[in-house]
């Protein structure tokens, strides 16, 4: 299967070369020009890609660094797109004749003496603003700049820094690096979560993969069955196997109605784009997987590719409790959820940058990238990985057996922080191997009396009311519903329902569901499929 060409860049950032002259041929628009790195790099932010000519085949860039200018290659057929900072197809790319990505204007933050009143800033014109209106979504400077700087890190609205005499149990939780244990608890203390999470729709293709898994025989040492969260997306979704998910106490989430295969669609999605992907997308699960007990309160973006502070404004506003999309980057020690009340702990690692800067009242179940070294004791260092298929080495299920017990060992002997083991079905089921070695280190830990396997919303629970292994087996929020499911799905011949909708036009696709069946396919405009409101 072709390789998707936004992964590329990944691939190249391994095979670089460094240009360490001191002076560079830089064509300019007049004609050619030496300049030094120092002044092409001034000012420029260190991932920002560029060219030095635009003679060529437009695939290749550079970027700054403390050692000199670090080019990369895009593959054959595909060029190098500016706007995007990654290896498009080559028709696609149509800025082939410019050297870098317009510069946008500043506002002017910090300066020796105050420019404008107190309780306002300036644009990069040097016109004074209010404060508020920085970075709200809609530029008010005549320049646009004051939604120009608005990271994490510059957002002169952003959320502070933690402060644990504010931030208390069960409703807020921070520390200044992540690291720090809820409840203040003793490491050995600490029951060691392992989080098993699948993206994506709920099908034939997979079914028999999560029953295996999950098979009912398999039980933490409270003696419940161990439980995944299931991000589902809605296209070829069978409904009737989300509904049996659910009746057997796995949580299910949402991972957009679309999936839309354009990374950018996400990073750049508007208020009104993540309701209508998330909500709705939580609409038809609800209704056609008959999900009554306001359980599904999980969001992934797809690609994790965060929205900022829309998407999380988004989440605030419909009552979802957490996200699952952000990435931490590999560190000694790994990274505990946090809610968004104050500063991420970490930096805004991937996901575009496109981080929540304000403060929002949403959990963030963030994913800790995982070691995928060989041999972590003598291999050199490389770059983590957040879903384990992205982990591009591991070709083995011996491989895999290692990174499993590796990235185990690495949470459960520091600070017990929950072990984030995220996939696609196609992957596990690319290689029987890699389903086997699987199920042998759940067993494996099983043994253990400290490991536990839940869902995400369980760690949200544990979290809120920290407790002590010796008092874990009476636990009440994990043994309270659906503890240990024997019997019957609620249907075994689910209606296959044959659908149209015109937002799909000359697409049948079939919704299989407990439910009886809507009159169109449900889609983004059409979530219920009861049909499109027509105004006469």
């Amino acid at each position: 299967m072709a390789r998707h060409p936004f992964l590329c860049l990944g691939v190249l950032l391994l095979a670089y070369t460094v240009i360490n002259a001191t002076r560079v041929k830089r064509q300019e628009e007049e004609g050619g020009d030496d300049v030094t790195a120092e002044q092409l790099c001034d000012g420029r932010p260190g991932d920002e890609y560029f060219r030095l000519t635009t003679d060529g085949d437009c695939r290749e860039v550079v970027r700054c660094t403390r050692s000199g200018l670090k080019q990369i290659t895009c593959p054959s057929g595909l060029s190098f797109d500016l706007d995007k900072q990654t290896c498009d197809w080559k028709g696609k790319v149509t800025n082939c004749d410019k050297l870098e990505k317009p510069r946008k204007v500043m506002p002017i933050l910090k300066t020796d003496e105050p420019i404008c009143s107190e309780g306002k800033l300036a644009c990069g014109s040097g016109d004074c603003m209010e404060k508020e209106l920085f970075c709200n979504g809609k530029p008010d400077c005549k320049d646009e700049s004051d939604e120009n700087a608005c990271t994490v890190e510059l957002d002169p609205n952003r959320a502070p820094d933690c402060d644990t005499n504010q931030c208390r149990l069960p409703d807020c939780f921070c520390s200044a690096d992540g690291t720090r244990i809820p409840g203040a608890i003793e490491p050995n203390q600490v029951p060691q979560m392992v989080t098993i999470t699948f993206n994506g729709a709920v099908n034939v293709d997979n079914i028999d993969l999560y029953e295996q898994i999950f098979n009912g025989n398999r039980h933490n040492p409270n003696g419940c069955q161990i439980r995944g969260t299931f991000f589902v997306s809605h296209k070829y979704t069978n409904y009737a196997a989300v509904q049996e998910l659910h009746r057997k106490g796995h949580e299910i989430s949402v991972f957009s109605l679309t999936h839309k295969d354009d990374p950018q669609y996400w990073t750049s999605g508007s208020y009104d784009d993540w309701l209508a992907e998330m909500a709705g997308g939580r609409l038809i699960i609800e209704r056609f997987a008959n999900i009554t007990d306001a359980s599904i309160i999980g969001v992934r973006a797809p690609y994790l590719r965060v929205g900022g502070n829309k998407q999380f404004e988004m989440m605030a506003d419909q009552y979802f409790v957490y996200d699952a999309s952000i990435t931490a980057p590999l560190g000694r020690v790994p990274i505990w959820p946090y809610t968004l009340y104050f500063r991420m702990p970490h930096k805004c690692n991937g996901n575009a940058h496109n981080c929540p800067s304000r403060s929002h009242p949403v959990w963030e179940m963030v994913m800790n990238e995982l070691d995928r070294r060989d041999d972590p004791t003598f291999d050199e260092s490389l770059p983590g990985c957040h879903v384990v298929d992205s982990c591009s080495n591991i070709q083995t299920g011996e491989q895999f057996a290692r990174l499993l017990r590796h990235n185990f060992n690495r949470h459960y002997t520091t600070n017990r922080a929950p072990l984030g083991l995220h996939f696609h079905a196609s992957w596990l089921k690319s290689k029987k191997e890699f389903r086997d070695e699987l199920i042998k280190f759940i067993e494996e830990m099983l043994e253990k009396n400290d490991v536990y396997f839940t869902s995400l919303i369980q760690v949200i629970q544990w979290m809120q009311n920290p407790t002590e292994l010796s008092q874990l087996r009476d636990f009440q929020e994990w043994k309270q519903d659906k503890c240990d499911v024997k019997g019957q799905p609620f249907c075994s011949l689910p209606n296959a329902c044959p659908l149209t909708t015109r937002e799909l036009p000359g697409e049948t696709l079939r919704l299989f569901t407990c439910m009886e069946c809507p009159n169109n396919y449900p889609w983004i405009l059409d979530p219920t499929g009861e049909g499109f409101n027509v105004r006469k």
